[in-house]
């Protein structure tokens, strides 16, 4: 092992850094490649980089078995004084990831519900203004799920070791890599692999030489270990800052600057799930002798208001049941529990026992929305991630019961079950649970009253003030704000009209250059989902105080980080390679750290 990272130290003349750049790659000139270096590699370091590219070959066809959930969302901002950056406009794109060569998607979404435009080529972000009202294809950014479909060996790439590094729990080697050719879409950056298998875990850089009137984008890539010996992208994220779009003949006057952040998520691989036919042999091998119902009253008929009930109820469940299916509602989990103490505390201190249980669960994507299935309240992971405190998830909860203590009418009309027999990529397409205007108004005052009566009165001021930092945002973020299945927290029709918006009088001047007023929190503070199950659970860091107004970040992307693990423990802990002369870490003293 220290042996080949002598001769890895030795022999590697320098290391290729990659250096942050805020453009990208003119789509008119050719990058040029770096001189490679001429001193031929020993066996072990080749050994060792050929096992690297066909790990990653293994990898791409794995993944073309699996069809995970893919969601993307992108702010265009603008340098701010007092906070950073503030969001211009928002895209957003859900779909399924389709790995064939190359990785591209299918959208759920309908043409006006979605600002994708038609793919065009699968690993670039086009920036064509004229041909559509974002400058981007936002569902190209999924494609950054590879590194390059047609290889990373030695032929098409030079390595070059850098260090030894750990990823959470992960050791890693990790190199830089640039192509040895000028063909379109090479990659050029870093790459980080796990020391056991030799998987790339991550990889960071940007891909050279995109065709005409195409840029490429900076991407820094992320997968994790889902099932023994693979892993699967979860997370990609973008950004590039002082982005010129250029112009097409004459139109001088609509080139521009323009920054962006973006957040791609993959979830619902569906490893573990046994599929209804393994289920059907397994009923068939048990089930020797008939079944026979030996429930109480079984032949008899209830009576017409529990009928009633029952047809209500199964038309809730055949809807929960789709969804889950689909990959976008997580199955039940403990955040469902925590969502339910906070309704019971509503409805134990306004006196309502007597309804039917409530329950909660969690649905997958980010847009802020909450709905009513039924006596089910169905928040939306973006929304509880950004929520400050457990007043304004109360309020939240308060409009949904309210729609449940009102009486509602629910929507039956998914007892039948041919109208769930649809692909996944049309589901969102057919399902509407939003209010009328009347009861979404009677919704609001009933809640404002469950709230007055339960333990959350006292503390309403955050909740308002969520709305009002709601309000400030919502004319630039409208995607962020938007609805797959219920009803948007605001509606512009010529004056935003925010729900609950009564409570913003209890709150006080949204100031976003305050540092002790936390209105709401950056996308991603609490929820984590699994992306194999698409189970979710809380947080369980605890997030540093903003040392200034910049670090609030109310409502916008962040990078991505996740803590890298093994399903199961390493068989053996040592680096095939390490450096010949390891450099010493030095600890904020600059004493050697031990």
């Amino acid at each position: 092992m220290n042996e080949i990272g002598a001769k890895i130290g030795g022999l590697f003349l320098g290391v290729v850094l990659l250096v942050p750049v805020m453009g990208i790659a003119s789509p008119r000139k050719k990058p040029e490649v770096a001189a490679l270096p001429t001193q031929p590699d020993p066996p072990a370091v080749i050994h060792l980089e050929e096992q690297i590219a066909q790990q990653e070959a293994e990898n791409i066809r794995n993944l073309q078995k699996y069809s995970p959930r893919v969601e993307t969302y992108l702010q265009e901002f603008q340098a701010s004084n007092t906070t950073g950056y503030a969001p211009t406009s928002d895209s957003y794109y859900l779909g399924r990831l389709v790995c064939n060569g190359t990785a591209g998607s299918v959208s759920f979404l309908s043409e006006d519900r979605s600002t994708t435009q038609p793919k065009v080529r699968s690993i670039v972000g086009h920036m064509n203004p004229f041909h559509s009202p974002t400058p981007f294809f936002i569902n190209s950014f999924a494609a950054d799920a590879l590194i390059d479909a047609r290889g990373i060996d030695r032929d098409q790439y030079a390595y070059s070791f850098v260090r030894s590094e750990f990823l959470g729990e992960i050791r890693c080697l990790v190199f830089d890599i640039q192509p040895k050719d000028t063909e379109h879409d090479r990659f050029k950056g870093r790459i980080w692999v796990e020391d056991k298998d030799y998987n790339i875990v991550r990889f960071n850089g940007i891909y050279l030489n995109p065709p005409r009137g195409y840029r490429y984008f900076h991407c820094d890539s992320w997968r994790e270990n889902l099932l023994p010996g693979q892993w699967l992208p979860v997370y990609i994220y973008s950004e590039e800052e002082g982005l010129h779009v250029g112009h097409v003949g004459d139109r001088e006057k609509d080139s521009r600057d323009m920054s962006f952040r973006s957040q791609t998520r993959f979830w619902g691989y569906d490893l573990s799930g046994a599929s209804r036919n393994d289920e059907l042999t397994e009923i068939l091998v048990e089930a020797k002798d008939p079944v026979k119902d030996d429930s109480e009253a079984a032949s008899s008929i209830g009576s017409p208001l529990a009928s009633q009930r029952q047809w209500e109820t199964e038309s809730e469940q055949n809807v929960l049941d789709r969804l889950e299916k689909a990959r976008l509602l997580a199955p039940p989990s403990e955040m469902d529990k925590v969502l339910e103490v906070v309704v019971n505390n509503l409805i134990v201190t306004n006196h309502y026992e007597n309804l039917p249980p409530v329950h909660c669960r969690v649905l997958l994507t980010l847009p802020f929305e909450s709905f009513t299935l039924g006596h089910t309240i169905i928040l939306s992971r973006g929304l509880i991630d950004v929520l400050p405190d457990e007043a304004s998830l109360a309020m939240m909860l308060s409009h949904e019961l309210a729609h449940i203590v009102l009486g509602h009418l629910p929507d039956t009309r998914y007892g039948f079950h041919d109208r769930l027999i649809s692909n996944d990529e049309d589901l969102l397409k057919s399902l509407d649970f939003s209010h009328s205007p009347e009861e979404e108004k009677a919704a609001d005052a009933k809640g404002l009253d469950l709230l007055k009566n339960s333990p959350y009165n006292s503390s309403l001021g955050s909740a308002g003030m969520f709305l009002r930092a709601m309000t400030a945002d919502y004319p630039h973020t409208p995607n962020l704000f938007g609805a797959h299945l219920g009803d948007r927290l605001g509606a512009d029709s010529g004056q935003l009209l925010v729900r609950m918006a009564t409570l913003m009088n209890s709150a006080g001047q949204y100031q976003p250059a305050k540092l002790d007023q936390i209105a709401a929190l950056p996308l991603g503070s609490r929820v984590v989902v699994n992306a194999r199950n698409g189970e979710v659970s809380m947080t369980k860091n605890k997030a540093p105080a903003p040392l200034s107004p910049r670090e609030k970040m109310p409502f916008q992307i962040t990078p991505l980080y996740p803590y890298l693990r093994r399903l199961t423990a390493p068989a053996s802990a040592s680096l095939t390679v390490v450096p010949a002369n390891p450099p010493v870490e030095k600890a904020d003293n600059g004493a050697e750290a031990k």
